[in-house]
């Protein structure tokens, strides 16, 4: 595939190919409105193609040797690890991402892929007693078959990483949809990289589309009968309609949604390390991570001297183009988003919020905008809002912060700052989040760990660690050594 993208195509059962229909659309950098790329405009044909060739691959990858799974992963990370300067322009021009996201995200998956490169290996079943005696009963696990993979754009290369990596090493083949706003860094890329590294034809597939056209797509994924697992990460409300159509046809599916995360700052907080935690964790990647902290809780007692040296912070963040070294809030992704934010944050401010920074765009980009009293009737004090804005409000102790945090119907990650760390681990047992950090920000993220949320954030974990059982089907097998007597 050309290094120079001036194309990004398909890549289906080993050849890079066109769309059937022909189409294409431009892929525009956020930062300079320039074509980033001229894209193939997948459609339902393309979508099939792309799972039979995974399904004609799933036979003999699922049989191939552990030692050689390992290799081709292994030299995979030794390839990425090797195109940081390009990947990095890649990330900045696709998705606005700055310097220090993109060198997170590259970490993550060099890492990622040394970790799978163990899964080959892991341990495929184990013995069961059986009462019935002369029978030797095993618990095997073996590869589900062909995965559909749908990723977002907002951790391109980490989130589309995580959707295949594991499902490849536990012996699955791969349909993956990429976000159109991604289809080079959250899909082409990782084609490049793995058929590079030696993967067969046909057990990673891609399949990009034009915006507005994904629909038909994942619904000739999940449709298929040839698909027996769904990973998606993504929005709620499509997870919950992809959830459904999975729910018809029978398919488990690994969701990983969204998040409208709460951080804690208990009265006994290092105020300087708390600070630290919230502009970090709030503004990392432009707020454009389901991670980021939405609301920020801080006890009554400390709430005033908190919120100044916040909002100075957070004023003083670096903004303006993503391939600067120095710049902290790129781009967002595009017009939409950028409209979104500024009339989300109007609205609020219509209904009583009151301001402290920030609020309206600059160029591409939406500043850090922090925002208090923010009314409940208000989008963002109860819907994910993906960019740098960041609500505070005051809590009257910590269990009525926990009550706060809990009163959101999202569930996926929280942080705790308090000086006393056990007392935030009791904390974090009452908090409805499927992951909380204590004396860290929400945004955190390794690829051995269980990463997933509650409620309206998701079903399932990520994770190698956990690859095996959401990836793998568990057959229950015996053996006898002789006959054995029947009741009639």
């Amino acid at each position: 595939m050309d290094r120079e993208l001036s194309a990004v195509r398909h890549h289906i059962g080993g050849a890079w190919t066109g769309s059937v229909n022909g189409r294409v659309y431009e892929k525009r950098d956020p930062w300079t409105g320039e074509v980033f790329a001229v894209v193939a405009a997948g459609d339902t044909e393309d979508a099939s193609a792309a799972v039979t060739a995974a399904s004609e691959a799933f036979g003999p990858w699922a049989l191939s040797p552990p030692g050689r799974r390992q290799e081709i992963l292994l030299r995979a990370a030794t390839l990425l690890d090797g195109r940081r300067p390009e990947v990095r322009h890649r990330l900045a021009a696709e998705t606005g991402c700055a310097a220090v996201f993109a060198e997170i995200q590259i970490d993550f998956c060099v890492t990622m892929l040394r970790q799978a490169a163990g899964l080959p290996y892991a341990p495929t079943g184990q013995i069961i007693p059986s009462d019935l005696d002369g029978t030797r009963a095993l618990a095997m696990r073996r590869p589900a078959g062909v995965v559909a993979a749908i990723a977002p754009w907002n951790a391109s290369l980490v989130l589309s990483g995580r959707a295949v990596v594991a499902p490849i090493a536990v012996g699955n083949t791969v349909v993956l949809k990429p976000s159109e706003e991604a289809p080079y860094t959250g899909g082409a890329l990782w084609a490049e990289l793995l058929a590079e590294a030696g993967l067969p034809d046909g057990v990673l597939n891609v399949v990009t589309h034009a915006p507005g056209e994904a629909g038909a797509i994942a619904e000739t994924l999940i449709a298929d009968s040839r698909v027996r697992r769904v990973s998606f990460t993504g929005s709620t409300v499509t997870g919950r309609r992809l959830a459904e159509l999975a729910g018809r046809h029978l398919k488990r599916v690994v969701l990983q949604l969204g998040g409208h995360n709460p951080l804690l700052v208990l009265a006994d907080a290092d105020l300087d390390h708390a600070v630290d935690a919230a502009v970090y964790g709030a503004f990392v990647h432009a707020g454009q991570t389901c991670m980021c902290a939405r609301r920020i809780i801080v006890d009554r007692a400390i709430a005033p001297d908190f919120t100044a040296r916040f909002v100075e912070r957070a004023a003083g963040l670096p903004l303006g183009d993503p391939s600067h070294p120095g710049t902290v809030i790129g781009p967002v992704i595009n017009e939409w988003a950028l409209s979104l934010l500024e009339r989300r944050v109007r609205e609020a401010v219509e209904l009583g919020a009151t301001l402290l920074t920030g609020g309206a765009p600059v160029g591409r980009c939406f500043p850090p905008t922090v925002l208090t009293g923010v009314p409940a009737a208000a989008e963002l004090a109860f819907d994910e809002t993906f960019g740098p804005v960041v609500m505070i409000e005051e809590a009257g102790s910590a269990d009525d912060a926990v009550d706060r945090a809990n009163a959101s119907s999202f569930g996926l990650t929280a942080g705790v700052i308090t000086g006393d760390p056990y007392r935030g681990l009791d904390l974090a047992r009452r908090l409805q989040a499927g992951i909380v950090h204590v004396n860290d920000q929400p945004v955190n993220d390794e690829p051995q760990m269980p990463f997933g949320g509650v409620k309206d954030s998701g079903a399932g974990r990520f994770g190698m660690g956990f690859a095996a059982e959401e990836f793998t089907e568990t057959q229950w097998v015996t053996a006898r050594r002789g006959p054995r007597p029947y009741p009639f």
